[in-house]
């Protein structure tokens, strides 16, 4: 009896792991595709879509080089000024993804972006962090320097 209940322990053990690890996968999963999307719209020159990846709050966070800048659409408007052409955008790519899941509904992801433009090539390192809400992952917070 002893032994039967220390299998049926560890199988409970096992199986809420192999859960954890499939929700983890899923996140990192669903967090990753939100870059994808931007990347394309990026790519398309289409800043609205773009922002499709961001909280639309008076609450999000955007600092970037000397600037603090909150709420969406100050962020929004910050893009539009920033980069007015499709040639400004240039091509964007991100690499070195590093995400962490934080929780069910919450994730950082730290990685480093490249804009491939026909004069020059800007990169840097960026850190996000996305909460999940009912329409989906939406970075919550980005900290990207130049």
């Amino acid at each position: 009896m002893k032994n039967t209940s220390l299998l049926i322990l560890f199988f409970l053990i096992f199986i809420s792991m192999t859960f954890a690890q499939s929700d983890k996968t899923k996140i990192e999963n669903a967090v990753k595709k939100v870059l994808t999307d931007q990347t394309e719209a990026w790519n398309k020159c289409d800043i609205e879509d773009f922002m499709q990846g961001y909280w639309k709050s008076k609450d999000l966070s955007f600092t970037s080089g000397n600037k603090n800048t909150r709420g969406w659409q100050a962020t929004f408007d910050n893009y539009k000024k920033g980069y007015d052409s499709c040639e400004k955008m240039g091509k964007l790519s991100f690499s070195e993804l590093d995400v962490t899941v934080l929780s069910k509904k919450s994730a950082m992801v730290r990685g480093r972006f490249l804009l491939e433009r026909k004069n020059d090539k800007p990169t840097g390192l960026f850190t996000l962090i996305f909460r999940k809400f009912k329409d989906g992952w939406k970075v919550i917070h980005d900290h990207t320097s130049v």
